[in-house]
């Protein structure tokens, strides 16, 4: 038993990098979590409850550019916690079965947004290239983004962090640090209020969770601190080898297990 809470530590560990980092760190935690035998809501609401403190530490360590926006912190905070308890609320709707179905549909989605990410994101900085001159409909329509993104954070955490990063770029947002550090808000708030529901409706694995917790905390601040030195180019190799892992592991597991 203490060597599978070792082994939680470290997936959480791993994963508070790569959330930090890449994005991605629910391709580690969340798998390892059902792995340990946790039904795959109360893994899902587990896992959000556990990577929340990777994105918190996270962003704070990314206070500074975060502080160059902080005209723009409170709305995209409100739309945040709208969005996570609209999302947490519909899992709370999702039979077991149906969400268990749904998993390996949610980790491709997540796997192809992360593999084609960067490409997403230049094709909307094209189009914010004349965000300057916005209208006021262009406006409410990256609001609207902005609820649907985190609407699927509170009801899924795998490739939150991607999505986010192109709703960063249709945003007209450039700064690679500063983006990083919205990246992290918005998860933190749509962490937080999901895990309220969650808390509520007796969904978290406390004993696992805490196990998860504590290395995703661990891994995110060490990440964002060092996240300059560190070979990204290697790091997203690795992720994406983890996902589509992950990915077959659970179609084969649903579907022809």
């Amino acid at each position: 038993m203490s060597f599978e809470l070792v082994l939680l530590f470290l997936a959480g560990f791993f994963g508070g990098v790569l959330n930090s980092v890449a994005g991605g760190g629910s391709f580690i935690t969340f798998p390892a979590l059902i792995f340990f035998g946790l039904p795959p809501i109360v893994a899902n609401a587990t896992n959000t409850f556990a990577s929340c403190a990777g994105y918190i530490s996270g962003t704070y360590a990314f206070r500074k550019e975060l502080s160059k926006h902080k005209d723009e912190l409170p709305l995209i905070i409100f739309i945040s916690l709208i969005g996570g308890v609209v999302g947490a609320w519909l899992l709370l709707q999702t039979p077991e079965k149906v969400f268990q179905e749904a998993i390996p549909w949610l980790l491709l989605f997540a796997t192809v947004l992360f593999i084609f990410g960067s490409n997403i994101n230049l094709g909307f900085k094209k189009i914010a290239s004349d965000r300057r001159h916005a209208s006021t409909v262009g406006k409410v329509l990256l609001v609207i983004i902005l609820l649907g993104v985190s609407t699927y954070g509170g009801f899924f955490n795998a490739g939150l962090g991607i999505i986010i990063l192109s709703y960063l770029a249709l945003a007209g947002h450039t700064n690679i640090n500063a983006m990083n550090g919205l990246k992290l808000l918005v998860s933190s708030a749509v962490s937080l209020i999901a895990i309220l529901l969650f808390i509520y409706n007796d969904l978290i694995a406390w004993y696992e969770g805490a196990f998860v917790l504590c290395g995703t905390l661990a891994g995110g601040y060490v990440a964002a601190n060092v996240s300059r030195q560190l070979p990204q180019k290697n790091i997203r190799y690795f992720v994406i080898l983890v996902s589509i892992a992950s990915t077959v592991y659970f179609f084969f597991d649903v579907y022809a297990g």
